[in-house]
């Protein structure tokens, strides 16, 4: 199982100064950067095979990657046009999305609990969405919809005559198969290819659900505390609310 974790966007939304902007994934809670927690649970959980988009700032990543000195290789894939949509950055880790075996996709600016993790790595190969169903309202969340088990939508705006039994936040991380994997990077390709390289890539994970063509299940994580970090009321509330509610990082034996 690899791990390819999206870390390259500016973070124009936390609202920095220029001279104070630098990669989300640097955010430090707790004295620990969320890209180093990202790698040391993704090493307790067994997946030491890990992909970094990089983005703005790329040398600050390697920087961070030099301090925390993870024992397993990190390998960094460089998107020189990441003030464009995420899909594009999708598409700069496309060899890596296919060179066999499961995937994570996963946002790099996500603080996020344990279990969540081990909701999306659970069980052999296999399709997988995580989903919130206690989510605040409004057009920021990107909202899960299922119907009898199915998901029906992956967008921020739905439509009003949508027929779905189950809603709720989409975690920013996703599990694909092989074959899945190969479609989605196909359809992310077109994007590219039509014009749409400002988008973000969940529209075409959206676009892959929609089509049927692979079967996905869905990991109920409500009440595993996570938080996407978008805004600075989400640095204030990672801090004060999240942080305090996680379990305990349990570090892999070296």
């Amino acid at each position: 199982m690899r791990a390819i974790i999206l870390a390259a966007g500016l973070g124009l939304r936390l609202q920095q100064p220029p001279q104070a902007q630098f990669p989300k994934c640097l955010l430090q809670f707790d004295g620990m950067s969320l890209l180093e927690r990202h790698l040391q649970m993704l090493e307790t959980a067994g997946v030491t095979e890990v992909v970094l988009a990089l983005g703005f700032q790329p040398e600050s990543v390697q920087a961070e990657l030099a301090r925390i000195n993870w024992p397993h290789t990190v390998e960094t894939v460089l998107n020189p046009r990441y003030d464009l949509g995420s899909v594009l950055t999708v598409h700069t880790v496309a060899e890596a999305l296919t060179r066999g075996g499961d995937v994570l996709l996963m946002d790099a600016d996500v603080l996020y609990d344990e279990r969540i993790l081990n909701a999306l790595v659970a069980g052999e190969t296999v399709n997988r969405l995580l989903i919130d169903r206690d989510f605040e309202a409004g057009d920021e969340p990107v909202k899960l919809c299922l119907k009898d088990g199915v998901p029906v939508e992956l967008r921020k705006q739905l439509a009003v005559n949508l027929e779905y039994d189950t809603i709720g936040e989409s975690v920013g991380f996703f599990r694909f198969r092989q074959e899945t994997a190969q479609r989605f990077t196909q359809i992310v390709a077109g994007y590219v290819e039509s014009g749409r390289a400002n988008m973000p890539h969940e529209e075409a994970v959206r676009d892959l659900l929609l089509e049927r063509s692979q079967v996905f299940d869905t990991a109920d994580v409500t009440g595993s505390p996570w938080i996407e970090i978008d805004f600075p009321n989400d640095v204030a509330r990672a801090s004060t609310e999240i942080l305090p509610s996680l379990q305990p990082l349990v570090s892999a034996s070296r």
